[in-house]
């Protein structure tokens, strides 16, 4: 193999590499004896046929896949040697006349372009000095999370047999429904507890069991909404036929020991240590929040380095790709109104700049810190996001470990949070109480705020698996969003390897 360095044009380099067509013939006679023994050709003992004849038979086939497997191993071997740290997937440019190479009669030569990451020394994080916006809840806050929770835990007893069901009493009723007279899937059920006034059936279904006492028949006439969930019943007049079993008074929940037990708690001190908790873990996700927000900004002033166009560009394409969605969706963010798309797209690219730089500067000061997602960390991951799925966890679970893309998405966001770790870790963080208002400000956090706001891979430095988070505009959560943002999983990923090349595969020489 013969390299020529073509071209080096800031972060970008260009190579040539040339492998001798008689190369090549060793290679194919290597692979021809290699096969021989193994083959049954007609009119010739098994494993006795010339090599010549397999040569004429196959020799077209077996070249294309040894031009495939050298192009291969040559630009992979090129990057190893000259120790590339690939910042995007290498472009590879075949030989013109690739029929010409595999008949032998002209050298492999083709062209690797790629783009390397910038070389940059971080700043040192112990000189970072950063404020970490701190709320602690009052006993107010507490007492209101009791009442609320209070207001929950209604429970419901039976009133007596003539007694008619009022609104916000709970029935106990059998039903089964018909559309023009035939029963439908999912229109019956037994032993249903319902709320009157709750909202939870079909809007009218609830109105018409106001009134109704225990043991009564009643036939409710409602109509699916048009929006209604299942498509087969939108707008679809039915008829249930509702027995009331029981009539449920509400019986006010009472904040005592009592309600504590029931949910699993000793006492009711312990219920409101537990509010307070929880109150204060949504505040933490807050304050964690704005402090990584402080930290990325210091980090993106201090460093001006050259970023790999190709990781702009993808990162960019990302972004636009969710904005042009959004207006599709009529959810354009408000700030963007009366832009032409040309302001736009500059105020996007500079974010999609901004994350990538960040990421640069996150995943250098984690290589050399060595920082790494173990299996652990990433399979309780997965395990604790399949557990949103109830009863499927375990099928999701099972999916997520199969899936290589899934994985990286998901390890990208835990390989930034440690990197972040490390650095809070060692800046000088000096905690600033502020009032509520001022920490939950909406115009300084995300929707969702406390949840994982580091994006996975993207493109062709990594598979794209956005994790699916409520977001009012995605236009909008990319603005506020940015200051939180980076790719630093490019330190996680291996150098990807070049493109596939124009070579025909070639398929194993069939036995005659």
């Amino acid at each position: 193999m013969q390299v020529i360095e073509k071209a080096v044009e800031g972060l970008s380099r260009s190579y040539g590499v040339l492998v001798p067509a008689s190369e090549l013939g060793v290679l194919l006679d290597a692979r021809i004896d290699e096969i021989a023994p193994t083959l049954n050709l007609k009119g010739f003992r098994p494993g006795k046929a010339p090599k010549a004849h397999i040569k004429r038979m196959y020799g077209k086939a077996l070249m294309g896949e040894l031009v495939e497997k050298t192009i291969n191993e040559t630009s992979q071997k090129l990057l190893d040697e000259r120790q590339l740290r690939v910042a995007s997937r290498p472009e590879l440019k075949p030989p013109a006349d690739m029929e010409a190479v595999i008949a032998g009669r002209e050298d492999l030569a083709y062209d690797l372009d790629v783009e390397v990451m910038p070389e940059f020394e971080p700043t040192d994080v112990t000189q970072l000095e950063l404020s970490r916006p701190v709320y602690r809840p009052t006993e107010q806050e507490v007492d209101d999370s009791l009442a609320e929770l209070v207001a929950q835990s209604k429970t419901y007893e039976a009133r007596e047999p003539e007694q008619a069901a009022r609104d916000g009493d709970q029935v106990l009723v059998d039903f089964g429904g018909r559309i023009d007279g035939e029963a439908f899937e999912g229109g019956a059920a037994t032993d249903a507890e319902l709320v009157l006034g709750s909202g939870q059936f079909i809007p009218g279904f609830e109105d018409q069991l106001v009134g109704v006492a225990a043991g009564a028949e009643v036939l409710v006439k409602v109509t699916f909404p048009e929006d209604y969930q299942v498509e087969r019943l939108k707008g679809q007049a039915a008829e249930f036929t509702v027995t009331v079993k029981e009539v449920r008074a509400p019986k006010e929940a009472v904040a005592d020991d009592e309600l504590a037990v029931r949910l699993g708690l000793s006492d009711l001190t312990a219920l409101r240590e537990a509010l307070r908790s929880n109150i204060e873990r949504q505040y933490q996700d807050a304050s964690r929040f704005k402090l990584k927000r402080a930290l990325l900004d210091a980090l993106d002033t201090r460093h001006d380095i050259e970023l790999p166009a190709g990781m702009v560009e993808a990162e960019f394409d990302t972004i636009w790709r969710e904005v042009e969605r959004d207006r599709a969706d009529g959810k354009s963010s408000p700030e963007d109104e009366g832009k032409s798309e040309e302001t736009l797209r500059a105020e996007y690219r500079k974010i999609g700049e901004r994350r990538v730089r960040l990421g640069l500067v996150l995943a250098e000061i984690g290589r050399r810190e060595n920082v790494a997602v173990t299996d652990v960390e990433l399979t309780n991951a997965m395990r604790e996001q399949a557990m949103q799925y109830g009863a499927q966890a375990q099928q999701i679970f099972d999916l997520m470990r199969q899936n290589p893309d899934i994985q990286a998405g998901m390890r990208a966001p835990l390989y930034e949070e440690k990197v972040v770790d490390l650095i809070i870790s060692r800046a000088k963080v000096s905690d600033l109480p502020v009032s509520k208002e001022e920490l939950l400000r909406d115009d300084d956090l995300p929707d969702g705020y406390g949840e994982d706001t580091a994006p996975p891979p993207e493109a062709d430095t990594a598979k794209e698996a956005k994790p699916a988070k409520p977001r009012a505009s995605k236009a909008k959560a990319a603005k506020v969003e940015a200051a939180t943002e980076s790719t630093a999983e490019v330190a996680e990923e291996p150098p990807p390897a070049p493109k596939k090349t124009a070579a025909k595969k070639a398929a194993k020489p069939k036995e005659e």
